[in-house]
């Protein structure tokens, strides 16, 4: 049998949108992938010029810097569509072994910016490890789910090994600290075991411990206590530890209705911190106003639900790998999204996670794109079943 595989021609296809090709893959999830790329690049454009001239003399030094990872995560997501689903399957423990080697490496080579040791200097390139770190955990999650689907769903011991696993991640990434990573992995994680049918009450008491958890998190650390303080008042101090929400909700605020105007925004001019990175919605809310705010918005929301849709799709032919696989990336998207959207908005505690595929933000961006080539995979092959026989290996339930 022909093992299936995308030649370079059906993968160009496949990211120009030909016509051709329309009936083996998801074009509106890759619509909506591109306009969301095409707006990130336009807003981290406008968001950042300030600070890349003070910082660079070059008003488009993060532009291009954009441009470079937008560039990277593409060839990558070109590599990642050509592998076949199964692979991922067959090499989950060992993409698990990379995330904490990864990890381990962070703490013990890696670079200290702000007070946190996160990234991993290659050259002129920083990989911040906890990136593919969570990639990698959602493939050995998906993976344990279909090799151990019965023991999850009737032995409490197969609902807790993964949550084992990631309990390892979470030492290691709290150490660098990283905590609003450690939340989108527990939560993804949570979310997953519960659709693959983990008992009511094991998902509560999980759910329980993780916030008791994130709580004594927060009391025992002085800079999380000052997070939160500043996120229920952050007029108490507008310019202490309240800055950058008060400067986030006064760029809400300026936004209204149809917003200043693109290029206009004054809260870029380095009043708000990270303009381009963690709080790009807040330039988004400032320069298109509430259009843009619900523009954007839809357009994840779709990206989610089609990534939902897909992975229901999966299941429904017993391609069960691929179906947690594409559901947890929907979760991760889905979830982060809204960490990001409430930060910015002063309905949660800050947290420095980026916009998926809109923020600046270069491991980020490149393993968004990795993930989303994936989904589109995962969906090339579910449209390929039942059309040509495919690769047994990679058919797991």
């Amino acid at each position: 049998m022909k093992a299936l595989t995308l030649p370079l021609w059906s993968k160009l296809q496949l990211l120009l949108g030909s016509r051709e090709e329309q009936s083996d893959y998801d074009s509106l999830l890759l619509m909506l992938l591109l306009i969301l790329l095409a707006i990130g690049l336009v807003m981290v454009n406008s968001a950042s010029v300030p600070v890349a001239e003070r910082l660079f003399g070059n008003p488009l030094h993060f532009t291009f810097r954009h441009l470079v990872y937008l560039g990277l995560g593409t060839a990558m997501a070109i590599v990642v569509l050509n592998i076949p689903v199964h692979r991922w399957h067959q090499g989950n423990l060992l993409l698990l072994a990379l995330a904490v080697v990864g990890l381990v490496a962070v703490l013990l080579f890696g670079r200290t910016v702000n007070g946190a040791t996160r990234w991993l200097a290659l050259g002129p390139i920083s990989i911040q490890a906890a990136e593919p770190a969570k990639l990698f955990f959602f493939v050995y999650l998906a993976s344990y789910l279909v090799r151990r689907h019965e023991e999850v769903r009737e032995n409490f011991k197969g609902f807790i090994k993964p949550m084992v696993v990631l309990l390892l991640l979470s030492v290691l990434l709290l150490l660098q600290p990283d905590m609003g990573t450690v939340i989108v992995m527990f939560a993804t994680a949570l979310v997953l075991l519960f659709l693959a049918g983990a008992k009511l009450w094991q998902f509560i008491v999980l759910s329980l411990t993780g916030v008791s958890a994130v709580l004594f998190l927060i009391v025992y650390s002085e800079y999380r206590w000052r997070r939160v303080t500043a996120f229920l008042d952050p007029w108490a101090d507008p310019f202490g530890s309240g800055y950058q929400l008060t400067q986030s909700l006064m760029a809400f605020g300026r936004g209204g209705f149809s917003g200043q105007g693109l290029g206009n925004s004054i809260q870029k001019l380095e009043y708000l911190p990270e303009a381009h990175n963690d709080f790009i919605f807040a330039i988004i809310a400032e320069e298109i106003g509430f259009i843009g705010v619900f523009g954007v918005l839809a357009l994840l929301f779709l990206l989610v639900a089609r990534t939902l849709w897909i992975g229901r799709q999966a299941m429904l032919k017993q391609l069960h790998f691929h179906g947690f696989l594409a559901l947890a990336m929907a979760i991760w998207f889905g979830f982060q999204t809204a960490v990001n959207i409430g930060v910015a908005s002063g309905v949660l505690p800050t947290k420095g996670l980026t916009l998926p595929f809109v923020s600046s933000g270069g491991s980020s961006l490149i393993i968004m794109l990795m993930a989303a080539a994936l989904v589109l995979r995962i969906d090339f092959e579910v449209r390929m079943e039942g059309k040509q026989a495919i690769n047994r290996g990679g058919r797991s339930g």
